[in-house]
């Protein structure tokens, strides 16, 4: 999964996170029902991970960590960036833009272009 894959499956995670906390503020007492959207997204960009039967705990623990970091770097370098853009509008008290359209302009940027 490219880059900018995971950024516009993030921006549809933080973009569900805020429906449902509108959600909750109008109605406190309902149950939200959770899409099961991280851990798709999870299961998407994680590797699946083989190891030898012989592995020592080190050499399970270093293949392991191999194998995962770099999809974690890119999932926390794709929150943050849209944290990122959220937190600039909030600290420049902008009013005339809403966290949704933050998000869907984050989508926008990141969202495929024709012949590309």
């Amino acid at each position: 999964m490219q880059q900018a894959e995971i950024m516009q499956r993030v921006v549809g995670i933080l973009t569900e996170a805020v429906e449902m906390r509108r959600q909750l503020r109008e109605n406190p007492d309902a149950e939200m029902a959770l899409t099961g959207s991280i851990s798709a997204l999870l299961v998407e960009t994680l590797p699946k991970i083989n190891l030898p039967s012989d592995a020592s705990a080190q050499e399970t623990t270093d293949i392991i960590t191999e194998a995962l970091a770099p999809a974690i770097v890119t999932l926390s370098n794709c929150f943050s960036y849209a944290f990122v853009h959220l937190a600039e509008v909030h600290d420049e008290g902008r009013t005339d833009t809403s966290t949704a359209d933050v998000l869907q302009a984050l989508a926008l940027q990141f969202a495929p272009r024709d012949g590309a």
